[in-house]
């Protein structure tokens, strides 16, 4: 995938829900604390993970594990199938956390390359480990999510700057797709 294109798509992936927190900030509100635990999402969010991870050890070339692949692909499949069964305590936190690893991943695979082209190709992998950062918080402690959105959504004003703030940061992200990652 192109930096450019990888931008465009998270920096409108950032931001539509964004421009909905700014137009009906209680409807928002509403929504983002129900989010933590709801199973749904959490569902949608550990199949999504689970199956691109499996994508992933699939793709994967080493030949010391090509034996036990198979094994493994079960293995791996048995566990996102268990966490649905068996943690639902917020497993739609759990979701997000592993699937924000596996776009952590995707943004240093596709910006590495570049790092020398552009110092705006710093804003992606910092914004990479940032979401690194976030997974690993999230899988130690999904419960402190529920907490932060709590805080985040207290009263309308609060949440409308909050969403205001990731609408500018989202939009930067679009603009550097657009711009200076057009032709990487």
């Amino acid at each position: 995938m192109k930096l450019s294109l990888l931008s465009i798509l998270l920096g409108l992936g950032m931001a539509v829900p964004q421009v909905y927190g700014l137009a009906r900030p209680t409807a928002f509100a509403a929504a983002v604390r129900k989010f933590p635990r709801s199973l749904p999402a959490g569902f949608f969010l550990m199949a999504l993970g689970t199956a691109w991870f499996l994508w992933l050890v699939k793709q994967e070339p080493i030949a010391d594990f090509t034996a036990f692949k198979p094994y493994m692909l079960a293995a791996f499949a048995g566990i996102g199938l268990a966490t649905c069964i068996f943690v639902q305590d917020f497993l739609a936190v759990r979701g997000l956390a592993v699937v924000l690893l596996l776009v952590a991943k995707l943004m240093l695979d596709t910006g590495r390359p570049h790092l020398g082209e552009t110092p705006w190709v710093l804003l992606n992998q910092t914004l990479a480990y940032g979401f690194v950062v976030a997974g690993i918080w999230l899988t130690v402690s999904p419960w402190r999510l529920r907490d932060f959105l709590n805080w985040v959504t207290a009263n309308e004003k609060r949440s409308k700057l909050h969403s205001l703030l990731r609408l500018v940061f989202a939009l930067l992200v679009l603009v550097l797709g657009l711009t200076a990652f057009r032709a990487i």
